[in-house]
């Protein structure tokens, strides 16, 4: 007896072998590796290893934290980003921005570098790791979208203003108190020049050229690493320890040691707003970093993936003596430039970069923090993007507001509300623009074999005497229904011939209830003036609605037309014949049929 085959039903495996992706990402590309692979990712990490030392380093002193935990950040996060992210090529770990908003929110509540400070750190980036991971795992990677590239670019520009005021005391020898706000700051630097130390400036100003020489010799170089060398020895020659030039001191020749933070009610109380900010800020500068990227190689990304693995990434390091990371775009560009074929360069990197640490750990000890001052000023250069602050106040002022206000908000006001008023400006920028939808009036151009409609601001044309077309740019919801009333209302009072409303729903996307409730009234009131009001080309959406809400009814079925041929045909055969018989204008074909036609013709 023949058997059929009925379809089989999803078992546990086949749930566990679908959710297996976002469980464990690294699955998917692991069987890409191979020697070719593995070539190209050793040499991409060993690179990346060489530029995060100074980098980790300079970090850690614009977080507030000894210089070591800057690279504790870039080898656990490393590991646990590179295998639980979705991209293939973002290489996490200290970032400027980050940096500068963990001693923002943590020097309020203990001295930086202390060891209340270091506790308070760690806290903070597992509380930022956990906000991510609970953000990915409710898939809601779209958020980072809210978070516009106004905004980042304001923020990243305030930052780069106030990690180089942070720096003016270390940069020329000078004591300036601690914890005061930028003004401050620089308003006690200028009182403090006469007391500049000349060979603490000299050995700054010479690492921050040598860097840029470095660079500009040869992308490839590790130029902040050149820079710092030549920085020390600089040092060396001015007798500059002897003169008041501080050192860093030796590192400590170990591997990130495990860390239990303290959370209780009062620290979480505390510190989640921060965390919070910290959180919002990495993911998107992880995103955009992992997109810029995956336009060059191809590859796609999955957002809430990219939050799961910068969340595991924070909460690992916060036990492990890495304060808060996210996505490099300098380390991410080289490693990609490197030939990074998979992952696996970023968790070489972090290997070289514990190897690096404990054999040249003891040499740190001759390092002048003047010349970490000098890298640190290039390194704040870097963040202020010109070309783009040039793109956004050229292409929208809107946007360019946005853009300020982030700015100064970063720099006079605290850097977590700072961030948060740049995405509520541009929630609010974007909630103004979808509840001022305009009504565009369209007149029938002669000269198209067609006569299509077009837009009579653009090209002044006749319009019918008896007949309104107007077509509505965006949707019929809640917070756009006054304005829409009140302009239809404008619209009407302007022309009180035209008795006839024809509107072009194609721009509408979707209607909510108090839209299909101001639709009823404005149509009940227009009948009542004499006036009647047509739809056309209405999305099904909107027409399901509108049928649900009772709207149509009151519309009337027979004033709601498939297309703007077929309503204009119809409307125009409900013309008033005598108005028609008088008048010469004749813009639609459909006038010839019309009384008077044939001599107008």
């Amino acid at each position: 007896m023949e058997q059929c085959d009925l379809p089989r039903r999803p078992g546990r495996f086949d749930a566990l072998r679908s959710a297996l992706p976002h469980l464990l990402p690294f699955l998917s590309w692991w069987p890409q590796v191979n020697r070719r692979t593995l070539r190209a990712d050793l040499w991409a990490g060993l690179t990346g290893a060489v530029i995060v030392l100074p980098q980790g380093v300079a970090f850690a002193a614009i977080a507030g934290l000894p210089p070591v935990y800057g690279l504790y950040a870039a080898m656990i996060p490393v590991v646990a980003a590179a295998l639980f992210g979705s991209s293939h090529h973002l290489i996490s770990g200290p970032t400027t921005a980050i940096s500068l908003v963990v001693y923002a929110t943590v020097s309020q509540l203990a001295v930086p570098g202390s060891p209340e400070y270091i506790r308070l750190v760690l806290a903070l980036t597992v509380l930022t790791g956990l906000a991510q991971l609970g953000l990915g795992l409710a898939r809601l990677g779209g958020l980072v979208n809210f978070v516009s590239h106004s905004v980042v670019t304001g923020f990243t520009a305030g930052a780069a203003i106030l990690i180089l005021t942070s720096q003016l005391g270390h940069f020329f020898g000078v004591t300036l108190p601690g914890g005061g706000d930028f003004l401050a700051t620089w308003l006690s630097f200028f009182e403090q020049l006469p007391a500049v130390n000349p060979r603490v400036a000299a050995i700054a100003a010479a690492t921050l050229a040598l860097a840029l020489l470095f660079r500009r010799l040869s992308p490839r170089l590790p130029a902040l690493l050149l820079a710092l060398i030549g920085g020390g020895i600089v040092c060396h020659f001015l007798d500059g320890a002897a003169h008041a030039a501080r050192l860093v001191g030796a590192l400590p020749a170990s591997l990130p040691p495990f860390s239990l933070p303290d959370i209780d009610l009062d620290t979480f109380r505390v510190l989640f707003p921060g965390a919070l900010a910290v959180a919002m800020l990495g993911l998107a500068e992880a995103v955009s970093i992992a997109r810029a990227v995956a336009v060059r190689s191809q590859q796609r990304i999955d957002n809430s993936q990219e939050f799961i693995g910068q969340g595991l990434a924070n909460i690992l390091g916060g036990f492990f003596s890495g304060y808060a990371s996210s996505g490099s775009f300098t380390r991410t560009g080289v490693n990609f430039e490197a030939g990074a074929k998979t992952p696996l360069a970023a968790v070489f990197s972090a290997v070289f970069l514990a190897m690096v640490l404990l054999l040249i750990a003891p040499v740190t000890a001759y390092l002048p923090i003047a010349a970490m001052a000098g890298v640190i000023v290039l390194v704040a250069a870097n963040l202020v993007n010109l070309r783009a602050i040039r793109h956004i106040a050229s292409t929208d002022k809107a946007e360019a507001g946005i853009l300020a206000a982030t700015f100064l908000a970063t720099l006079f006001v605290g850097l977590e509300f700072a961030l948060y008023a740049g995405v509520m400006l541009s929630l609010l920028l974007y909630l103004r623009r979808t509840s001022h939808p305009h009504f565009i009036t369209l007149a029938p151009d002669p000269d198209s074999p067609h006569r299509s409609l077009v837009n009579v601001r653009r090209r002044p044309l006749r319009e019918c005497p008896q007949l309104k077309i107007l077509r509505l740019d965006g949707s019929i919801f809640f917070g756009a229904v006054n304005h829409i009333a009140e302009e239809l209302h404008r619209v009407v009072t302007a022309s009180p011939e035209q008795c006839h409303i024809l509107i072009i729903g194609s721009g509408i996307n979707f209607i909510d209830a108090g839209g299909c409730h101001m639709l009823f009234h404005e149509a009940g009131s227009m009948r009542l003036s004499g006036r009647e009001i047509f739809f056309c080309s209405l999305k099904g959406e909107v027409m399901e609605l509108l049928t649900r809400g009772g709207c149509l009814a009151r519309i009337g079925a027979q004033n709601v037309f498939r297309d703007k041929a077929s309503a204009i045909a119809g409307i125009v055969s409900r013309l008033d014949p005598e108005r028609c018989a008088c008048c010469r204008e004749r813009v639609f074909s459909e006038c010839a049929k019309r009384p008077g036609g044939e001599a107008a013709v």
